[in-house]
Order: structure tokens, then C-alpha cells, then sequence
């Protein structure tokens, strides 16, 4: 029997408890996403997550900087920092995925922002390229040219994801009713700047 060969996958990006209603860092109106992703994904051949899974020491904590406060912007080994509450602990149960998103057809897991010393929001690499967390490699395995990208939160994971697939070489849609932003200003911004890039949003 050949192998299927598939073109399109779906990315859902950071669907975890401390993203959503009652977590450190809750998006608002994040949990609205979750039944429209799980809708979405009987559309999909291939599904893949994003994870955040810092160790507790992150230097992207604004806990970890006495001096400073809570979504101040400092630099970070050359980067700009936005300081952040303490979210997606490594093992704790902000790091969880949401218990009503379903898994069953999501084929891997992509975890990032492990290095304490650079946040990672894409899921393809940290802020800094300076590594990369193997996606693109495992899409371009799986022969993927359409990579559509929901979920948390669309201003920063979201969009950095999508930006990162673009760059890559794929064709790239973010589901705008699939995602939510921290700042609803900006993300509107975003979005205009994406659709100037060749990205789409649907």
C-alpha cells in the first residue's frame, strides 16, 4: 500500500491551563477556542502541538528579576524580554493542555522555551533562532506545503508560529476564529502585516 502523502497540517499552538480561564497568564476569552479546534481538527490528516515547558529558573520570569516588575520589557542576552508571570512550569499543571481539547489525533508534541536563557514563542525556533525544535524538519519529512495555525495567544505564540512557517517556505493561514490575542489592538495590526507577507487569515 503507498503511503498517503500529506500536504496540509494543522498546528495548535500552547492550549495549556495557565493560557486559559484561571491560569497566570489567561488570554481572554481563550477558552472559546478549544470546541472550534476540536472541530477543526476532523478536517486534518496531520495535527501537531506546541507546548510551553519552561524550568522554573526561566529568565523570561518577572519573579526571577528582584528589580523588576511584571510585563516590564528588558533585554535579554541582546533580545527584548517582556517579562512575563510565571507560567507552563515544567511538570506543574499550568502546563497541562486544557482536559477538554482533544489529543487523539494529535500525531507530536512540540516542546519549547526549555533554555532559561531565551524565551521560545514560535514552535519552529527560540527568539533568537539561535536553535530550533525540530518541526520544520518533521513537516518537510511528511511531505506538508499548507500549514494552517490556531490557538494561544495570537499576538505572540500564534503569530510568531505562523510568521516562522511563512519564512520556511509554506504556505500559511492563521484561523483567526481559533485564536485569541493578549492585546486586541495589536492583533489586528498583526494581522494586516501578515496578509502583506503572502500569509492568510481565514
Amino acid at each position: 500500500m503507498l503511503t498517503k502523502f500529506i500536504m496540509k497540517a494543522l498546528i495548535i499552538v500552547d492550549i495549556q491551563n495557565d493560557f486559559l480561564e484561571g491560569g497566570s497568564l489567561a488570554v481572554p476569552h481563550g477558552n472559546d477556542v478549544i470546541p472550534i479546534i476540536n472541530q477543526l481538527q476532523n478536517d486534518f490528516d496531520l495535527i501537531v502541538a506546541t507546548q510551553d515547558w519552561h524550568p522554573k529558573n526561566h529568565k523570561s520570569f518577572a519573579a526571577n528579576h528582584p528589580d523588576k516588575k511584571e510585563f516590564e520589557v528588558i533585554d535579554l542576552n541582546g533580545l527584548p524580554q517582556v517579562l512575563w508571570p510565571v507560567h507552563c512550569v515544567q511538570g506543574s499543571f499550568g502546563a497541562e493542555f486544557h482536559q477538554d481539547l482533544n489529543l487523539n489525533k494529535i500525531e507530536a508534541i512540540f516542546r519549547k522555551g526549555m533554555d532559561s536563557e531565551i524565551d521560545s514563542y514560535s514552535g519552529f525556533f527560540d527568539n533568537g533562532k539561535r536553535k530550533n525544535t525540530g518541526l520544520f524538519g518533521y513537516l518537510k519529512d511528511r511531505n506538508v506545503t499548507e500549514i494552517l495555525v490556531c490557538g494561544l495567544a495570537a499576538d505572540y505564540c500564534v503569530q510568531f508560529t505562523a510568521n516562522d512557517a511563512l519564512n520556511l517556505g509554506f504556505k500559511t493561514t492563521i484561523i483567526d476564529n481559533a485564536t485569541k490575542p493578549i492585546n486586541g489592538g495589536n492583533w489586528e495590526r498583526i494581522k494586516s502585516e501578515f496578509i502583506s507577507k503572502k500569509g492568510q487569515i481565514i
